[in-house]
């Protein structure tokens, strides 16, 4: 009984992990886009940015990227 308890919470940590590996990943690979479109839209992109960026959840960083594509600078983006 209580290996079967043991075993149901193993696999749900389990899972849970990976849920967040996954969107953990996505964040990071969403990032790195938004970086590259900014550095091929407005060159070299300051370190402060680079850090909010990498601090931003999912949504902001969704967020920003849909701007940078019709900002006409770079700091139009993080308004």
């Amino acid at each position: 009984m209580l290996a079967d308890k043991l075993e149901v919470w193993a696999k749900a940590y389990i899972a849970e992990g990976e849920i967040k590996g996954k969107q953990a990943g996505r964040q990071e690979g969403e990032a790195l886009a938004l970086q590259k479109l900014l550095a091929k839209r407005f060159g070299v992109i300051p370190v402060e940015i680079t850090a909010q960026i990498a601090n931003a959840s999912l949504e902001q960083i969704e967020q920003w990227f849909d701007t940078a594509i019709d900002a006409s600078f770079l700091t139009d983006v993080f308004k």
